[in-house]
């Protein structure tokens, strides 16, 4: 995968965003949150226009958030209905936001990724036992997320405030 294009973001005047590059965060900062994050917060729209929000578990892996459930839940109607998401982080000190188009994968996935995808989360996840098999995902049912943009920063104090602010453009 080739790397993102970091910038500036737009922000209002008084953030405290440096006029230079100083500060901002490199992608392997913010792939390190994507990787070790236990929790993904899915932003999506109902179909009536109404925000709708969830905790999803996922395996950030080659650079696409995958993550599963059934089709019946409501996070995967609005995905089917309007495929934007946005995805943040659980923390507000150590921020990662991702924004793109969700898709489904196959079915039935490719075998190969079914296999890796499967091992990832049963690693990440065996505190709760999940351990989904390989062909769990053959009917349906796994989705993945190809970020257009992604956002982060960090907030230790008020001092660092505006800094570290950074945009990805993949």
């Amino acid at each position: 995968m080739s790397q993102p294009r970091a910038e500036r973001p737009q922000v209002p005047d008084g953030y405290g965003m440096p006029d230079d590059d100083e500060g901002m965060l490199p992608w392997s900062w913010a792939e390190n949150q994507l990787l070790t994050a236990a929790n993904y917060w899915f932003a999506t729209v109902r179909p009536d226009g109404r925000p709708s929000t969830s905790p999803v578990w996922g395996i950030w892996h080659e650079g696409a958030l995958y993550f599963d459930g059934s089709d019946q839940s409501r996070r995967m109607k609005n995905i089917a209905a309007n495929p934007r998401v946005a995805v943040h982080l659980e923390s507000g000190d150590n921020v990662v936001i991702l924004e793109g188009d969700a898709a489904t994968v196959g079915p039935p996935p490719p075998r190969d990724l079914a296999e890796r995808l499967a091992g990832l989360y049963a690693q990440k996840y065996e505190k709760f036992a999940y351990a989904p098999a390989p062909d769990q995902w053959d009917e349906g049912g796994l989705y993945v997320l190809r970020p257009k943009i992604a956002l982060g920063w960090t907030l230790q104090n008020m001092d660092e405030f505006g800094k570290t602010y950074t945009r990805w453009r993949f």
